[in-house]
């Protein structure tokens, strides 16, 4: 009988789960059941081609991939929610008792408000932080017109050739030592990315901050970590000050909505890639 350890958690727009152990079907479908949906929304036209994500599932698991994770948003119409988008990460249950291991990220919708998307990732077991890796790596989108299925499961092949670069680079970025005015750089930046030109309500030095130990160091994966662990998981107190001058002060968000997920981990680890370019320049 496999052990569970199992997370389920419903956020304002998401439903998410994720497990020690490979997610069979019936916990998919208890919390994201929009990836089994058997049809597309009925708003879809004739010519959009649909491919039930459990399909492409089903096809990794044969190639060894299983979820690990996933979410699924909640519109706001409850008619979509059997159709919304979903994200998954999967991964090799061989490489679970390894420091890092790769993932492939699916994200789709059988509403029309995306396209299949595929990433590179990869994920830390210290503390179970998911990345995406950044633009300099291969990222599959696939509109759902013509011949779908066959261009997926090429997509996945084509992500898994990135896995040896991948770790390469996370070794490159430990091996690299960053300033403490380099780490700031690289903290304001991430806040900027996170934010906008809104102003933010926490600090370069909060996200800096580390969680554990392991991360208590100045190089530029360590660092990296840290400030991308901080910024999606949220939950530092910072402060805003509104129209009348006053004070309000509360805890951070953390980073439900997959769009913003995806976004934001990718321009975080696109400005990792930058700072490691400007050390081998200077």
């Amino acid at each position: 009988m496999t052990n569970y350890s199992l997370a389920t958690r419903f956020g304002r727009r998401v439903r998410s789960i994720s497990g020690r152990d490979p997610l069979d079907n019936g916990q998919l479908q208890q919390v994201v059941p929009s990836i089994f949906a058997e049809e597309a929304h009925h708003s879809r036209s004739g010519r959009y081609v649909y491919v039930p994500t459990i399909n492409i599932v089903e096809g990794l698991r044969r190639e060894g991939w299983h979820p690990f994770f996933a979410v699924q948003a909640q519109p706001r119409d409850g008619g979509r929610t059997g159709h919304a988008k979903h994200m998954l990460r999967m991964r090799r249950p061989d490489q679970m008792t390894q420091t890092e291991a790769p993932e492939v990220i699916i994200v789709n919708s059988h509403d029309g408000t995306t396209s299949y998307q595929m990433f590179a990732g990869i994920i830390r077991f210290v503390c179970t932080n998911s990345l995406i890796a950044g633009d300099q790596f291969e990222e599959i989108r696939v509109h759902h017109k013509g011949d779908v299925q066959d261009q997926i499961i090429e997509g996945a092949y084509t992500v898994a050739k990135d896995f040896p670069r991948l770790l390469d680079a996370t070794r490159e970025m430990s091996a690299l030592d960053l300033s403490a005015d380099e780490r700031r750089v690289f903290a304001e930046a991430s806040l900027v990315a996170r934010y906008g030109e809104e102003k933010a309500p926490i600090t370069p030095e909060q996200v800096l901050r580390p969680r554990r130990q392991a991360d208590a160091q100045s190089n530029l994966w360590t660092t990296f970590n840290a400030v991308q662990e901080n910024i999606l998981r949220g939950g530092i107190i910072g402060q805003r000050v509104d129209d009348s001058g006053r004070i309000n002060r509360r805890r951070t968000r953390a980073i439900g909505g997959i769009d913003q997920n995806v976004q934001v981990n990718r321009a975080l680890w696109t400005l990792a890639e930058g700072m490691q370019k400007l050390k081998a320049a200077a």
